[in-house]
């Protein structure tokens, strides 16, 4: 990579992508090269420093990713072959993202120089958490990060070109007809009245501002079901009528907030 200077903006659900964000970033520091982590849902794509390199971090969502983070990536502005690179965390896989982003930066003015995904806990309704399993999925994934941080840094990283199938999905998977019938899985979400002590965590959470403080706190029609809300409630009072799953969450709700 040709800066000394990285504006590495993420988002992340549950955890997962932070703690990949944070270990690539403790291995370019020990490059010398700065990082400044950006929280998407809270910046604006205009204000982008060209003259760092871009990283850019998110979870897989629907094959592709969460059509808030494909508003901040395709919002963001031209330019003259700023570097950027790509991360990603998924369950198992993905077939919508790693080629179309490519080409959507490439397009722009970008310079790809690496993208990489990586398998971590799942996090989709898990309907049981097997800590030992976790723990090494976690500890696998973040040495591969390290790894791929390593790669950026020497300038052997690739962001390879994906078969043209991978266009279809993306097609498929970022439209927002797509997401408005995810929005309407979301719309399900009740709250536990006994449980629920109004705290407004879930409200300060939700990226898309989907959620109404109250007791108890209402739900709109704009859910990404990013997990957030129901993984991080502290009373566990957010469910999803018949259907039983355990809470999974890789970091405290406060780096969440306030990372």
């Amino acid at each position: 990579m040709n800066s000394k200077a990285i504006d590495f903006y993420y988002f992340t659900g549950t955890g997962n992508t932070l703690l990949v964000a944070r270990k690539m970033a403790e291995t370019f520091s020990d490059s010398g090269i700065e990082v400044n982590f950006r929280r998407i849902e809270s910046s604006d794509p205009a204000d982008v420093d060209l003259s760092h390199t871009l990283g850019i971090a998110f979870p897989v969502a629907c094959q592709s990713t969460y059509l808030l983070v494909w508003k901040f990536l395709r919002a963001l502005p031209e330019c003259d072959g700023t570097e950027v690179f790509m991360v990603d965390t998924m369950q198992s896989f993905s077939g919508a993202i790693v080629g179309p982003l490519r080409k959507v930066l490439k397009k722009k003015g970008y310079r790809p120089i690496g993208a990489k995904e990586i398998v971590m806990p799942g996090n989709w309704f898990p309907k049981r958490i097997n800590e030992e399993k976790n723990a090494g999925k976690v500890t696998r994934g973040l040495d591969k990060a390290a790894g791929f941080a390593q790669k950026i840094v020497d300038g052997s990283s690739r962001w390879r070109r994906v078969p043209v199938l991978s266009d279809g999905f993306y097609w498929i998977c970022s439209r927002p007809k797509t997401w408005e019938m995810m929005a309407k899985a979301g719309e399900k979400f009740t709250v536990d009245v006994e449980k629920c002590n109004g705290c407004g965590i879930c409200e300060k959470l939700c990226p898309v501002g989907n959620v109404t403080a109250g007791e108890p706190p209402s739900f709109g029609g704009s859910c990404q079901q990013c997990m957030r809300c129901i993984s991080f409630c502290p009373s566990e009072a957010i469910l999803v009528p018949d259907k039983e799953y355990a809470l999974y969450s890789a970091v405290k709700v406060k780096e969440i907030l306030g990372d």
